[in-house]
């Protein structure tokens, strides 16, 4: 089990994947975990694909192909059944190979990459799903215990010299257009959420039907040389 200390307020566990979709957002949980404690080698299907990029996607037709051991093959099996899970609902799940991701060194006082604790938004309604198989796991951090970074007062001041306009509305559209305003600081000594391996999460995100607050996340640092093997959609 997850152990969710002081933040338990914030994560509901659940015991299957059906109870997962059920249970809805609701007060102050906006993370959802599906307990798992998964058998079999995912790292040996990472080892089985090359990779050129920083990231590569896998797809179920590739994935049936690799020639793996026992112990491969269980964790393919679990990979395929848990893709199939969540098509099943609706959504576009991708399994990815991750060496690291793109950085965004556009504003140096403001990256938005997903290095950066963030939320998600979406038009319509949707919730953002994810499991890391191998290689080092998400955080979250509770709402509570972080600032929107466009409200910290000198990295506001930055943001609108950077707009060059006095303009309140344009501004407030032009936070919203570069996705300034999605991203969060932790306040002194909030203590991280790890998300775990083989662990499936449902986090909400920002979107106009949504009852409850997004959750924050970020994605990890990779360990040297080390790659991510993760499911999200």
């Amino acid at each position: 089990m997850i152990n969710l200390s002081q933040n338990e307020y914030q994560i509901q566990n659940v015991k299957s994947f059906q109870e997962l979709i059920s249970t809805p957002f609701q007060g102050k949980i906006n993370a959802i975990c599906w307990n798992r404690k998964l058998i079999g080698d995912f790292s040996e299907i990472i080892d089985k694909i090359a990779i050129i990029e920083n990231m590569a996607e896998i797809h179920q037709e590739e994935l049936r192909e690799l020639q793996l051991s026992k112990q491969g093959q269980l964790a393919r099996t679990i990979l395929l059944n848990d893709l199939n899970l969540l098509k099943a609902q609706g959504t576009s799940p991708t399994l990815n190979i991750i060496k690291s991701y793109e950085k965004d060194d556009s504003y140096p006082f403001f990256p938005t990459d997903v290095y950066s604790f963030h939320i998600d938004r979406s038009p319509i309604a949707a919730d953002t799903f994810l499991c890391t198989y191998h290689g080092t796991a998400s955080d979250i951090i509770p709402n509570s215990e972080a600032t929107q970074k466009i409200l910290i007062p000198e990295i506001r001041a930055e943001l609108k010299k950077l707009y060059g306009k006095s303009d309140e509305e344009g501004f407030k559209s032009f936070l919203s257009d570069h996705f300034f305003d999605l991203h969060y600081q932790p306040k002194p000594n909030t203590q991280t959420i790890n998300l775990g391996i083989g662990h499936l999460w449902k986090l909400a995100i920002d979107h106009p039907e949504s009852k409850v607050i997004p959750c924050i996340h970020r994605a990890p640092k990779e360990r040297n040389g080390e790659k991510r093997l993760m499911i999200i959609c």
